[in-house]
């Protein structure tokens, strides 16, 4: 499948700690080839980033270790 058409079709989530406002958070989607589309929630109509599976799993274990705290 071209990567414009999974990209349109993909099942786009967020995290559930996102809360219900709908605003400044990230959206990710799984897609073929291990790999991974992330757009942000305010944003949806801009191109998303797509990482591979590799990459997208260490940013979640950052996150959860905190290593992207201010």
């Amino acid at each position: 499948m071209e990567l414009s058409v999974e990209l349109a079709t993909a099942a786009w989530r967020k995290s559930s700690a996102s809360g219900s406002d709908g605003g400044n958070c990230l959206e990710f989607a799984p897609l073929s080839g291990d790999r991974v589309g992330i757009r942000d929630t305010e944003r949806p109509d801009l191109e998303p980033y797509v990482v591979s599976g590799s990459v997208f799993r260490a940013m979640i274990v950052g996150a959860k270790n905190g290593e992207f705290d201010f």
